[in-house]
């Protein structure tokens, strides 16, 4: 039998990921997120289905889950870190929405009410979804973001956020032999560059700042990129920061090492942490090296104090290490020097410099993952340039499908 599929966001875009599937006997939800951009952008309505699977607990995948849960008597199926890091980003996101005058579509007791609907499964567990039984994998990417192995009478592979390199972090994802492939498609076009010399270049860069006599800014993603930084200043001889929420998904991190490549090595670089806890921590803080905080695009959270501080120091830095989205504060500062302050723009004086610790795939990586697979159709998603990858792929002689937001497709 064909599953029939629909993407409600997050199809031919980077973000608010949400993919429809009609298999045999069930309606099925992978993912339903929203894009935190100034106004934050939704799915479409997600109309009434059976199960939701959650691939992880970025909010561009995790971040409507309340809406569905206040709306529909359905059970949500994730990784318990994955629940955890879900739950704590969906209420930060109802004070964020609040302070930015924003209308949330869902409130603290919906966050209530999605809180009990989940039910928690591991790598290499089996659910059922009507007459189809899914099996999870790992997915790289962040601890516990998972790959959805769906088998009825051919096997669907659902990838959500992949990464197939070893970090710190995490272990990268393995290929999983399947008839359709639902692959993400973020980095179609462009490749990373080696993640060794990546962090040999940023540990080289704090050596010349302390060197001159500055300090460093470290803006990070709280999930995911945060511990990885921890992890890399671990051995170093620096007298590091941490402030903002990275500090509870430390903790949640602690909770289940299982989901993470070693929990011991996690658990040393943050008893060799100093967390900020109140103002005065965050003055010490500014008398350190290095303070690694949120958030990691410079929107808001405690960086802007930091920020502040250092603008006018020609010797301190702001080392960015994520991705910076257009209309942010971070890709504002990369590409004219200057961003928002409350309200006012300001001209940073301090070096700027963007590192790729991405957590995708990138574009070799992708193609070689898809080939792994040997599907017989690949559904490219989450990618705003899915052609570049496309045609790759259809010249290994590979069937490719680019379905928009809303475009039915069949499998």
């Amino acid at each position: 039998m064909s599953i029939e599929g629909q993407f409600l966001g997050g199809g031919d875009e980077v973000g608010r990921l949400g993919i429809l599937l009609k298999c045999p006997g069930a309606r099925v939800l992978f993912d339903y997120g929203m894009t935190a951009t100034s106004p934050p952008l939704y799915p479409l309505p997600c109309p009434p289905v059976d199960i939701v699977y959650l691939t992880h607990s970025h909010l561009d995948h995790c971040g409507m889950i309340p809406w569905l849960t206040s709306r529909y008597d359905i059970d949500i199926v994730a990784t318990p870190v994955t629940r955890e890091v879900s739950l704590l980003l969906m209420e930060d996101s109802i004070k964020v929405g609040a302070a930015e005058g924003y209308p949330e579509p869902y409130n603290s007791a919906d966050v209530k009410i999605a809180r009990r609907r989940f039910d928690e499964i591991r790598f290499g567990d089996t659910s059922s979804a009507g007459r189809t039984q899914v099996v999870t994998h790992s997915a790289g990417h962040i601890p516990g973001a998972t790959m959805y192995e769906m088998v009825c009478d051919k096997t669907t592979l659902v990838t959500g956020d992949l990464h197939t390199l070893d970090t710190r972090l995490v272990a990268g994802a393995k290929p999983v032999k399947c008839d359709n492939l639902i692959m993400e498609s973020t980095y179609s076009g462009r490749n990373h560059p080696a993640r060794l010399k990546t962090e040999y270049a940023l540990l080289k860069k704090l050596e010349e700042v302390m060197q001159r006599g500055g300090m460093a800014i470290i803006p990070a993603f709280a999930v995911g990129r945060t511990q990885e930084m921890l992890m890399l200043l671990k051995d170093s001889k620096y007298d590091f920061w941490l402030d903002g929420m990275g500090k509870k998904v430390n903790n949640i991190y602690l909770k289940h090492p299982e989901f993470v490549k070693s929990g011991k090595r996690l658990r040393q670089a943050i008893n060799r942490t100093k967390e900020v806890r109140s103002m005065h921590g965050r003055a010490k803080a500014l008398k350190g090296d290095v303070v690694v905080t949120t958030s990691g695009m410079l929107d808001g959270g405690p960086v802007l104090s930091y920020l502040e501080a250092v603008r006018e120091d020609p010797k301190s830095a702001v080392l960015l290490t994520g991705y910076q989205v257009d209309g942010s504060n971070g890709r504002k500062l990369l590409d004219t020097g200057y961003m928002e302050f409350k309200g006012v723009s300001e001209r940073v004086n301090c070096e700027v410099i963007k590192y790729d610790f991405s957590a995708h795939a990138g574009h070799a990586e992708l193609l070689a993952f898809a080939k792994g697979c040997s599907p017989e159709k690949i559904v490219l998603m989450h990618g705003d340039e899915r052609e570049i990858l496309a045609g790759d792929l259809r010249a290994e002689g590979f069937e490719v499908l680019l379905p928009k937001n809303g475009e039915k497709f069949t499998l």
